[in-house]
């Protein structure tokens, strides 16, 4: 099976922002702005398509006639007999392929991250995939949220694996797993939990110690929770994936066969294979691989982009009987600080949207792209496709303008109790979470001075700079100093610094720190005694805001501050898309639950708000803005995702 993702990833990866214009692309992006069709490649030789085997491919004639297949006895809920599970064959004329109880099957996979679809909206995606022709849905699974403090593990609610997996069996559908540890994904620092930066000795992606204890104490609780899910177990998961697009990492010979060997002696026999571009395959499979210890061959790339792209290179996987999987089939949204950052000269973060051009749009409504495959897919399943599931409705909100307002200074009392240090360090080396650190949000770091001068603070990613609660001024990794001019007596240095999201992506992410990373100077003095305060906006924090003693928002803009309004959602709740024209940069937070970030520039003009998350009645809506404040906050119900 061939995976585009690390060489042809879709739109939506590629929407990042840069200043105050169209964020250039690079190498990587570039990828990342085509829709990613993924085809399972076996080690076979003459089965793997490489580009210059595509470019022939698509010269030939589109009305080629194309095989019909029956797999109605190959599903889940029906295939109750089992001896067999995902494998691989060839026939006589060397023709390799996939069998599934000793039948030749084909793959047809979409991609749908459980962990960036509301729980309450898994079926209606699931039930649309098998709709659409697919037989297989493919996921990732993030360490950083399944462990998001060290030894604290969370598989509940919306990061309930098992019950994803399960509703797919229900539904119809086989599942592959890519359990990482790293996924990419555009996920803060591709999927790894963050406080494995506070040790730093530790390595990322290799045999190092401390990483791989990190490692296996985390297969010691995932892994048994898919061992019962496997197909020889009854369950649907046919395939399991070892890492993720190591070949373009490839600092340890050794981390991939003992991954390899971390999954089967935990109980994984279901077949084990490997996902690079077709360049670094070799760099990134598993040495001595074979049908015996369960290694397929590795993915390599493909990339299409416009929708009679899409509809010609399918027809021609199936033409040859290649399987593929589709990624995204659906994106979902980075809900959250969850989003990455990407390096092009400079770090730039990844929009909210994970739309990415897919099969479905962010919000799960069909596509061009959908109906083209649709029909292909139907016109060569021997039983007819299953009806077209409704549409999940949209609706326009009434206008919202809040109308109360805390500064930032007014809701220090209502973080949790600030930590006091000799000299500042970064977030994951906070003293917070039981030992964990910062992950996510902003960290607000005071200190008192008493002269002016030359400020020399190292920060990651952004900073605004204050002189008790004004303004001089703002740092990034490019701008490290900053004139602090004259003031009487002495006052409150703060640094406030913002995580834009860490690298997903390339060996730079074993030096993803964020906030102010070394000693802070005024001219040749180093500062000391400083507060600290994190700022990461869980839910909890919100919860406290309600004793609040709320202000009412003046004419003139307030700048730095939470601002509340209240969204009329009526009696039954509905999708819909937040626009802001008039704000900004910030977050959106909806009843505490984190939107994501907004910022004028875009390319991004629109949030997307699930209808399972608004009360029915009234919700509260909060702002954070980190720069000058709006009006309104306006519905549509039409998403905008392009400047």
């Amino acid at each position: 099976m061939t995976d585009t993702e690390s060489s042809a990833n879709a739109l939506g990866r590629g929407r990042t922002l840069t200043e105050e214009r169209a964020p250039p692309k690079s190498p990587c992006l570039s990828w990342k702005r085509i829709l990613g069709v993924l085809f399972l490649a076996l080690i076979f030789p003459g089965l793997t398509l490489h580009f210059g085997a595509r470019r022939t491919l698509r010269s030939r004639k589109a009305n080629m006639s194309l095989p019909r297949f029956n797999w109605s006895h190959l599903t889940p809920p029906r295939l109750q007999h089992r001896s067999l599970g995902l494998g691989t064959a060839s026939t006589a004329e060397g023709r390799a392929h996939f069998t599934l109880e000793g039948h030749e099957f084909l793959i047809i996979g979409g991609s749908i991250h459980y962990f960036w679809v509301p729980r309450q909206y898994w079926r209606d995606r699931l039930l649309k995939l098998k709709a659409c022709g697919f037989n297989t849905v493919t996921t990732y699974i993030p360490w950083s949220l399944h462990e998001p403090e060290r030894g604290k593990f969370n598989f509940s609610g919306n990061l309930d694996l098992e019950a994803f997996v399960l509703l797919a069996a229900e539904i119809g559908l086989w599942v592959i797993l890519r359990p990482g540890p790293y996924i990419c994904a555009e996920v803060d620092l591709g999927g790894l939990p963050s406080w494995l930066l506070r040790n730093p000795k530790t390595q990322l992606r290799t045999t190092e110690e401390s990483f791989m204890g990190a490692v296996d104490a985390y297969f010691d609780h995932l892994i048994p929770r898919i061992v019962p899910l496997q197909y020889h177990q009854g369950g649907p998961v046919i395939a399991v994936q070892v890492e993720n697009e190591y070949g373009s990492f490839n600092k340890d010979e050794h981390y991939m066969a003992y991954l390899k060997e971390a999954l089967l002696k935990r109980g994984i026999v279901e077949l084990l294979f490997t996902c690079d571009h077709y360049k670094e395959v070799v760099n990134g499979s598993v040495k001595g691989g074979s049908t015996e210890d369960r290694v397929s061959a590795p993915w390599s790339s493909a990339g299409l982009q416009a929708v009679w792209e899409v509809e010609h290179s399918v027809s021609t996987f199936i033409k040859y009987r290649i399987s593929f999987n589709v990624y995204m089939f659906h994106g979902g949204t980075n809900f959250g600080f969850m989003n990455a950052a990407s390096f092009m000269g400079k770090h730039i973060g990844v929009v909210t949207s994970y739309d990415y051009d897919a099969v479905l749009t962010e919000a799960g409504d069909y596509t061009e792209k959908y109906f083209k495959l649709r029909k292909l897919l139907g016109s060569v399943s021997a039983t007819p496709l299953p009806h077209l599931p409704e549409l999940t409705p949209k609706t326009v909100y009434p206008s919202v303008r809040p109308s109360r307002y805390l500064s930032l200074w007014d809701v220090l009392q209502y973080l949790r109790k600030p930590v006091k240090l000799h000299t500042p360090v970064n977030m994951e080396n906070l003293p917070v979470n039981n030992g964990s650190g910062q992950s996510f949000g902003f960290v607000l770091y005071e200190t008192v001075i008493c002269s002016a001068g030359q400020l020399y603070a190292y920060v990651y990613d952004t900073a605004q700079v204050f002189v008790n609660e004004t303004q001089i001024g703002s740092l990034d990794e490019d701008s490290w100093t900053l004139n602090i001019p004259i003031f009487r007596g002495c006052g409150l240095l703060r640094i406030l610094v913002e995580n834009e999201g860490r690298l997903d992506f390339s060996q730079k992410i074993q030096d993803e720190r964020k906030g102010l990373v070394q000693s802070v100077r005024i001219n040749n003095v180093y500062l000391e005694g400083f507060t600290v305060y994190s700022l990461e906006m869980k839910t909890s924090f919100f919860e406290r805001l309600r004793s609040a003693t709320w202000r009412p928002v003046p004419e003139s803009s307030v700048g730095l501050a939470f601002y509340l309004g209240t969204l009329k959602a009526g009696s039954s709740p509905r999708d819909t898309f937040l626009s802001l024209p008039s704000w900004n940069r910030g977050f959106v937070f909806i009843n505490g639950r984190n939107l994501g970030w907004y910022w004028k520039v875009g390319p991004q003009q629109t949030l997307y708000l699930p209808g399972v998350w608004p009360h029915p009645g009234d919700s509260g809506i909060t702002l954070f803005g980190t720069m000058m404040s709006g009006s309104y906050i306006r519905s549509t119900d039409k998403p905008r995702l392009e400047n």
